[in-house]
């Protein structure tokens, strides 16, 4: 019965990967076949309440709402930019730093969009920097497979350290096996402390080689010749922009904690690597562009893409007014997060919304609108309206543009969120929650090598769910008592919970609705798993070097550790000799 089990509580997740990613069909399909699925697996085999599966719905169709809310927010924001001249000189200016192409990727993806992971989380760096790319010329599938990428290393320390300090801390706080296994530490706060500082160690470790990957998934499937060697030709500056934001991001984890790691390391990161940039720094002589437009396959662009750009006979405006509202979302969202007496009156009772104990089952839905990522994001659009002195007219055909974007992705994240939830809250009488299921039948057959499988649950997790803190608030406790059991003690059990948190970063870059809000953006629709299917190569990779790296660390066994370099030096290898048909650089 066990491994049936295991098999059914596998059926949701296979039914979409199957739809989604092996048969290519469109999200709101997939995503309604697996909804069915998980709700029928649910009644009849898990024995789920009728009114915990209501319940889960609808708290999952609250969160839908808020992604939309996301999305519509930063659309709205590219639009209006695009309206009042804002992004004729963002683009130049982005040309100024350098016209290459995999130098923007790494600017505006990496780093910009890893700051803005470090200050609100949730998706919101897709939804801020795929458009942003959109707009210098990236075609839409492009921006959002980049964007999507790098969301694994900065992710755990997203939302001003939340997965760490929401997803863990809830996941292991009063647990009387923690409490025990770690006893002679004297403070809770100390452990999870240690935890974050190996959770940015393992990061660390494994993530900056990530923009070298970047550029290199770049050049493979959206350059002339399908060539990772393109990408891999700017080794030396994307392996110097790793490591520009992995070691102040590192120091910053193991001095300040959870809260500032990819804030403030995406800060410093800027710092260095623009002006480096601008003075060429470790940049080929060759300049990689994308194929002339005509050329692009037809499954590249989005609606973002056949916008008109708008000069209105206006001089260019200075990049200063122009970067302004971005200047703007970034200074709210910091402001917002960490700020407490702010923070504190925007998540207060008087300002959420709230629904308790949906249908009698338990299940509560918030929704703090305020707060909301998407409420920054509409406000810095209206002072972009007045600071860029715009039209009525024109504010007015932003606002419908993205109205019609946004219900173009409602379909997709009304079924996809509410799917996820009810696989989450499927626990019975008789039998754990579906992903608990899975991840005791995993660990039930490997045994002693459970560190290297910890970061699949973790990113299994947050595939279905579509977060790492709520993937580490499921999966944490089990982790720690899977290390317990074999033996690892509590510095050990400490070092599985940050695998989970690693895997739960990485699995960040296939998540469902992370996909969909982040194609929205884009207005690219219905092409939702050829951009999974893109996005699982560099997950592929993290997981398995945070399994290595993590065995390392516990074993202290250096096999492990050549492992590591082995399996980096791979797929560098692999990526450096694939040339693909002929040089699509040309000469400066």
């Amino acid at each position: 019965m066990g491994f049936i089990t295991f098999i059914l509580a596998l059926l949701p997740i296979a039914t979409v990967f199957l739809l989604l990613v092996v048969l290519a069909k469109s999200a709101k399909f997939s995503m309604f076949i697996a909804y069915v699925v998980t709700v029928v697996t649910a009644l009849v085999v898990w024995g789920t309440e009728l009114n915990k599966i209501m319940g889960a719905t609808v708290h999952g169709a609250v969160t839908a709402l808020g992604l939309l809310y996301i999305v519509f927010g930063a659309i709205l924001m590219l639009y209006t930019l695009e309206e009042s001249g804002g992004i004729r000189s963002i683009r130049n200016g982005f040309t100024s730093i350098s016209p290459d192409r995999r130098v923007q990727a790494i600017i505006i993806a990496w780093l910009f969009g890893s700051l803005i992971e470090g200050a609100s989380g949730f998706g919101t760096p897709a939804a801020v920097a795929a458009p942003l790319l959109v707009a210098v010329g990236f075609p839409a599938m492009a921006a959002v497979m980049v964007t999507l990428i790098i969301q694994s290393t900065p992710v755990s320390f997203g939302a001003v350290g939340t997965p760490m300090l929401v997803g863990v801390n809830t996941g292991l706080s009063g647990q009387e096996i923690v409490e025990a296994t770690i006893a002679p530490t004297p403070f809770f706060p100390d452990y999870l402390f240690a935890i974050a500082a190996k959770t940015a160690t393992i990061h660390g470790l494994v993530g900056f080689l990530i923009p070298v990957i970047l550029v290199g998934m770049l050049t493979r499937f959206f350059g002339a010749n399908r060539s990772f060697a393109e990408g891999f030709r700017i080794w030396k500056f994307a392996l110097f922009a790793g490591l520009a934001f992995t070691v102040p991001y590192w120091i910053i984890a193991q001095i300040l904690g959870p809260e500032f790691p990819s804030l403030l390391g995406g800060i410093i990161g800027l710092l260095i690597v623009v002006p480096a940039a601008q003075r060429g720094f470790l940049i080929p002589k060759e300049t990689f562009d994308f194929p002339a437009r005509e050329q692009w396959e037809a499954d590249w662009a989005g609606k973002l893409n056949d916008i008109e750009h708008h000069d209105n006979g206006k001089p260019i405006m200075p990049l200063v007014k122009a970067w302004a509202p971005y200047v703007v979302v970034v200074a709210l969202l910091i402001l917002t997060r960490t700020v407490t007496p702010v923070q504190a009156w925007l998540t207060s009772p008087a300002m959420t919304l709230a629904f308790d104990d949906l249908f009698g089952s338990g299940i509560n839905s918030r929704t703090q609108v305020l707060y909301m990522p998407g409420t920054i994001l509409i406000l810095a659009s209206v002072f972009t309206f007045f600071y860029h002195g715009m039209k009525v007219g024109d504010y007015g055909r932003a606002l419908k543009s993205s109205g019609t974007t946004m219900i173009a992705a409602a379909p997709a994240l009304l079924l996809a969120v509410p799917m996820v939830q009810v696989f989450l809250n499927s626990a019975s009488d008789t039998l754990a929650s579906m992903p608990i299921v899975l991840a005791e039948g995993v660990s039930s057959v490997v045994g002693n090598a459970w560190p290297f499988f910890a970061p699949w649950i973790g990113a299994m997790g947050a595939f279905v769910a579509g977060s790492n803190t709520v993937s580490n608030m499921m999966f944490s406790l089990f982790q720690f008592s899977t290390a317990e059991q074999i033996g690892l003690g509590a510095a050990g059990a400490g070092t599985v919970v940050a695998l989970q948190a690693i895997g739960g970063a990485a699995g960040n870059m296939i998540c469902v609705h992370n996909v969909v809000a982040a194609s929205a953006t884009v207005g690219l629709t219905d092409r939702e798993g050829a951009v999974i299917r893109k996005t699982l190569v560099p997950m592929a990779y993290y997981c398995i070097q945070g399994g290595l790296v993590g065995l390392g660390l516990l074993s202290g066994n250096v096999i492990w550790w050549v492992g590591a370099v082995i399996w980096a030096a791979v797929v560098l290898f692999a990526m450096s000799r694939n040339r693909g048909q002929a040089p699509t650089t040309v000469k400066l």
